[in-house]
């Protein structure tokens, strides 16, 4: 059995030998493979989600789509934003999915740690696979998640082993806590974990409407 201690220090050693983030857009094809499909199982995490097929969602980080076209299959009359730092990742997602035939789809490059471009509750979902880590300003990336989901929106963190910036449930609760999100579900153990949360409701026009 692999010990905690040989856990950590192969996620050092992995820190010191891929170099600074965000993935290289060149080695794309070791982020979409049939071996990462079959231990990842994508579609188990984004049933996580909960979507009924309307929703507008929103993924950051997608890469070359390997979340992105399970989320567009859920979405029946619904639309997905992609949006990555690298406008490469985003041009190799466009063409997995029109492939597949998912049209339902918009592409956004910019930084993450930066204010989203999208409006106040635009979004009913968003989902991050192995992303939040890498983010430089993790604290303006919830802001902007918080602005641009809507009442009761849900916010979906995917981590796993060996990605060098995992964070923990422990880690992911003190970053969103703190702008609103609670803690709905979390799955997982050593080598994965699923975590949703949901924004709250808007309390506001409850009261407004006498609930």
């Amino acid at each position: 059995m692999t010990s905690r201690f040989d856990v950590d220090g192969l996620l050092k050693l992995l820190r010191e030998k891929v170099g600074d983030f965000p993935y290289p857009h060149q080695l794309a094809v070791l982020l979409d493979n049939p071996l990462r499909r079959k231990l990842e199982q994508p579609a188990a995490s984004v049933n996580v989600i909960s979507l009924s097929g309307d929703e507008n969602v929103l993924e950051i980080g997608p890469g070359p789509g390997f979340f992105s076209a399970e989320i567009a299959r859920c979405l029946k009359s619904g639309h997905l934003a992609l949006f990555d730092i690298q406008p490469e990742m985003l041009e190799k997602a466009r063409r997995k999915l029109a492939r597949a035939g998912h049209h339902n789809v918009s592409f956004h490059a910019g930084e993450a740690g930066a204010d989203l471009p999208f409006g106040d509750g635009h979004f009913d979902a968003a989902f991050m696979a192995q992303v939040i880590g890498e983010v430089t300003d993790k604290e303006a990336c919830l802001r902007s998640l918080a602005r641009v989901l809507k009442p009761e929106g849900a916010l979906v963190f995917h981590e796993s082993f060996p990605d060098p910036d995992r964070m923990s449930v422990s880690e992911l609760r003190d970053l969103a806590e703190p702008h609103g999100f609670e803690l709905i579900q979390a799955h997982g153990g050593r080598w994965k974990d699923i975590v949703r949360f949901q924004k709250p409701a808007d309390r506001s026009a409850s009261a407004a409407n006498g609930d």
